[in-house]
């Protein structure tokens, strides 16, 4: 089962390239490297501090924005409106939030990818959805964009429920904007309580063509 190693140019091998979900290693974290992998279906991750792994899974958890489910306590939550949503505007603060806080999804977010995530917010191509309380971050989510499509890349939480608020306000923001496709990556429970599920990746791949003919909404965004 080949894993491919990239080198310093732009490039990345088929889907089928690889029976498992790890199509290569190495490589960087650069702007052009990274867009180019979301827009073909691939992320990176890492399973600890050292080299870069491009993923592209086989099973792939997506949440259609018409699908999100909001269960009677969340909603009872949302009712209460104890909170406020922003989007874009503490893109840095999320993302150490998602470094250092309750994550969930256990990835390592160490110096090279918050420099690369932050570069992708400068070109208006990475966003933030924010929630506080009494001016207080207590939880918020933050991914890439790139045509109709968003590429979530983590969430965290410091109080109960607030990651779901900010991906529950993302999605029904996509929705009103006629966007369809979230990008979660890898299930889990806590994404599949709002509705998200696994899809084959050859279904994935057919329905981010699709998106990826629309134009980039770059950012800064707000609600």
């Amino acid at each position: 089962m080949p894993i491919y190693q990239l080198d310093d140019d732009i490039w990345f091998p088929p889907h089928g390239a690889s029976e498992i979900d790890i199509l290569a290693v190495g490589g960087d974290l650069k702007a052009e490297r990274l867009i180019t992998a979301y827009a073909s279906g691939i992320f990176p991750w890492y399973d600890e501090p050292g080299e870069i792994y491009w993923w592209s899974p086989h099973a792939r958890c997506i949440l259609f924005t018409q699908e999100l489910r909001v269960s009677k306590s969340m909603r009872n939550v949302l009712n209460r409106r104890d909170f406020r949503v922003t989007m874009d505007t503490s893109f840095n603060a999320v993302v150490e939030g998602c470094r250092s806080g309750e994550r969930v999804n256990n990835t390592w977010i160490h110096n090279e990818v918050v420099a690369a995530y932050k570069e992708l917010f400068a070109l208006g191509l990475a966003h933030s959805v924010e929630v506080w309380r009494d001016n207080k971050l207590i939880g918020g989510l933050y991914g890439v964009s790139l045509g109709h499509a968003f590429f979530g890349e983590s969430m965290f939480t410091t109080e109960n429920n607030a990651s779901k608020i900010a991906l529950i306000y993302l999605s029904r923001w996509m929705k009103e904007m006629g966007w369809k496709l979230i990008d979660c990556q890898v299930y889990n429970d806590h994404l599949g309580s709002l509705g998200a599920k696994n899809i084959p990746r050859e279904d994935f791949l057919s329905l981010l063509e699709i998106e990826l003919k629309y134009p980039t909404l770059k950012g800064p965004w707000k609600f």
